[in-house]
This record gives structure tokens, C-alpha cells and sequence, in this order.
């Protein structure tokens, strides 16, 4: 490979919550290992390994010159990521011009801007569940009611929408607004076309304004191919509000910087008004230079590498689940670098709770996530973006001190 993806990246003293939080914040971070263990980090969704070395170039470069005042973003970045998604996504350059595009700080915060734009506190807003904690917590602190729409999983174990339920609740709640995860997190499903395409009927039947996070869009595994929800219909392209940013893709979160993509010029003008208000949503100099960085041509061949070294990573886990852990069981995800993995059967088994598969695991340094937060009653939530080596250290003392322990 061009890249790094084996070597080990010391990530301690780095401001890295993913292993300077450990232990420091109860509640929210795992335990801190137990003497004799080191940290293998595994529940902030940001990646252990280094970004592409473009971004880092082209934040030095621009750091070089030691003015940092007021600036606009430039039409090199604008260019960036309509070649990004038209290369990558298959947009149509046509309809997808720069006045399309909108800075968001995050894609969170582009989800508020969308929300307070369409919907005011108290009303309800469709979510599938299992759910991003993210949106939970950025629905339930704007004043929003959740409606969860579960999604369910096939005779193949693959994790589907039930749209029966998603129009009998949008119908019952008079729910005109929904999230939808694409791909999804934490269930790392890729949706097909023809699901999409079910999914934009039953939006478009009930009038429901669609606030798409495409975040992890990038992050294939196996073959999968991302479909923008926007691509789906003319009606779709004009109902949907999506959300994408290089951070997932290259790492780059703490820098902040997402965009949104409007093509409805009322929605837009909407959105746009919103996340004026706060007089906060605005661009950092040096995160416009990092994305113009990562979607250089040197970013295409990173994430394609990227997507080769997870997909890896993900089949050895999964496998390793299905013929180690018995009771345990995971849907393989086709995108992102989360595993969903649900221990109901093995606790039930050995008379333990998922505290007791966490603590235990946390005490051997693999540091995974709670997945009740998730709405996973049994469920842990695994971060997969590491060196193999890594994973399979992990994967190893989970089978000697959690799962087959004596």
C-alpha cells in the first residue's frame, strides 16, 4: 500500500479523548486498563491512524504566512468537494453548483440548523433506532420528541427499514420531519437503491422534509457503494437536506468543518438563515485548507487504501465473533468502522449484564462503548479503525478474559 495503515500511533498527551479520557470521566469514558494492560482504543468513532499527509501539508502551507484575519472560503473549495462528490457519490455536475453548498460546523449542528428551520420544540421528529447518540442528544436539548421507527433484521440477519411502521408513526404523530442515516451508524448498514427509494416514498406520502447524514459516505467496506439519498428522485433531490464533511473520512474532527448539501433553494434559504443566527456557524481558515487537502487526488487513493485495510478488519472481527463467541452475535456492517455487537444470548447464558462484559473488558484494556446509549438493551459499540495488529490483540483478550474466561 501507498499509505500507513500497520504502524501504531501514539495518540497519549495528544488531546485525544479516545485514550486521555480513559478513567477521567465516568459515565462517559470506559474505565482506565488494569496494571499490566495498555489501552487499545475502542469507542470514540475517530480513526487510529494517521490523515493523509496532503491535509497536513496544506494546514502547514497556509500556516506559513502569519496573517489568520477575516477571509471567504475560496473557489477551491467549493471545486474540491463538488469533484469529490461528483467522482465519488456520482452527483451531477450540473445540478450540483457551489450555491448548493453551506458550511456547517458539524453535522450535528447542521442537523439543528435543519430541524429549527422545519420544525419547532415539542414537535415530534422520526428516527430509526438502534440511534446515533448524537441525535438523541441534539433532539432531546433542542426541545424535540423522538419517534422511534425500529429498524429490524431479516432472516439473514441483515438490518432492514420497516417502512409500515415508519408511515403508520409519521401518520399518527403528524410527523413531518425525519433523520435518516446513510450509511447508517451504529448499524453500519449501506442502503441499497430500491430501500431508498421505498424509504423517499413513504417521506414524500406523509410530506416529510428528510435531513440526511452522510457522513460516513466514504467509508465502504467490502465492495458497498454509498447511493445519496438526493440521487434517488427529482422529489427526493428537493426534500432532502444532506449533510457530509471530510472529518469521518480523514480524521479530522477536531478540526471542525462539515457542509451541507440543499438543492431546494427554499430549503436552503431556510437553512442558511438558521445557522446564521448564533452568529457561530463559521468556517476556520485552516479547516477549509484541511478539506482542500484531504480531496486532493493523493485523498482518493488514501480512502480507497483506508477502505481495504477496514474491510479487513471488520470480516477478521466478525469472524473471529461468530466461531470464538458464542452467544455473541454481530450483523457485519457494509460501511463505517463500527461494529454493533449484541451480547443478549451469552449474558443470559453466564448469568452476566452488559456492565460485566464491559468492566471485564475495560479491565484488559479494550476500550469498547456502551450500546445501551444507542438503544441497544444487551449491545456494545466497537471501533474498528485501528492497526490490525491491534485488532487482533484486542479480539484476543476478549476471548481470554471476557467471553471464554475461566
Amino acid at each position: 500500500m501507498q499509505y500507513d495503515f500497520t504502524s501504531i500511533l501514539e495518540r497519549h498527551g495528544k488531546d485525544a479523548i479516545a485514550v486521555d479520557s480513559l478513567g477521567r470521566n465516568p459515565g462517559f469514558a470506559p474505565e482506565a486498563p488494569g496494571e499490566g494492560f495498555d489501552a487499545i482504543p475502542m469507542w470514540v468513532a475517530d480513526m487510529n491512524f494517521p490523515t493523509v499527509p496532503t491535509v497536513t501539508e496544506a494546514i502547514i502551507q497556509r500556516a506559513q504566512h502569519p496573517a489568520f484575519g477575516y477571509f471567504s472560503p475560496s473557489d477551491e473549495y467549493y471545486d474540491s468537494i463538488i469533484r469529490w462528490q461528483v467522482t465519488r457519490n456520482g452527483c451531477d455536475p450540473a445540478l450540483l453548483t457551489r450555491e448548493c453548498i453551506g458550511y456547517e460546523n458539524g453535522v450535528l449542528g447542521g442537523v439543528v440548523s435543519a430541524l429549527t428551520c422545519c420544525t419547532a420544540p415539542g414537535d415530534p421528529v422520526l428516527v430509526h433506532s438502534p440511534t446515533y447518540i448524537g441525535f438523541t442528544k441534539s433532539l432531546t436539548n433542542n426541545g424535540y420528541k423522538i419517534v422511534h421507527t425500529p429498524l429490524v433484521k431479516d432472516e439473514q440477519g441483515v438490518w432492514r427499514m420497516d417502512y409500515e411502521d415508519m408511515d403508520r408513526k409519521l401518520k399518527k404523530y403528524h410527523i413531518h420531519t425525519a433523520i435518516l442515516c446513510s450509511p447508517h451508524n451504529p448499524c453500519g448498514r449501506v442502503w441499497e437503491r430500491w430501500e431508498l427509494e421505498k424509504a423517499m416514498e413513504v417521506y414524500k406520502a406523509n410530506d416529510c422534509v428528510v435531513i440526511s447524514d452522510e457522513i460516513w459516505s466514504d467509508i465502504l467496506l467490502n465492495g458497498h457503494k454509498h447511493i445519496p439519498t438526493q440521487s434517488i428522485s427529482e422529489d427526493a433531490r428537493n426534500r432532502t437536506i444532506a449533510l457530509y464533511a471530510p472529518s469521518k473520512t480523514f480524521n479530522l474532527a477536531g478540526l471542525v468543518g462539515s457542509y451541507h448539501i440543499i438543492y431546494n433553494s427554499y430549503l436552503r434559504d431556510r437553512c442558511v438563515a438558521k445557522s446564521s443566527k448564533c452568529h457561530y456557524n463559521d468556517m476556520n481558515v485552516l479547516s477549509m485548507h484541511a478539506l482542500i487537502g484531504a480531496y486532493k487526488p493523493e485523498g482518493y487513493v488514501w480512502v480507497d487504501e483506508l477502505c481495504q485495510v477496514l474491510s479487513n478488519n471488520i470480516n477478521y472481527a466478525c469472524d473471529y465473533i461468530r466461531d470464538h463467541f458464542q452467544g455473541v452475535t454481530v450483523s457485519k456492517p457494509e460501511g463505517t468502522y463500527m461494529l454493533f455487537v449484541d451480547c443478549t444470548d451469552w449474558c443470559s447464558a453466564h448469568g452476566k449484564t452488559i456492565d460485566d462484559v464491559e468492566k471485564a473488558a475495560w479491565a484488559v484494556g479494550v476500550a469498547i462503548q456502551d450500546g445501551r446509549m444507542f438503544h441497544g438493551p444487551c449491545s456494545v459499540r466497537m471501533n474498528l479503525a485501528l492497526p490490525f495488529s491491534r485488532i487482533q490483540e484486542a479480539f484476543d483478550r476478549l476471548d481470554r478474559y471476557v467471553f471464554n474466561a475461566q
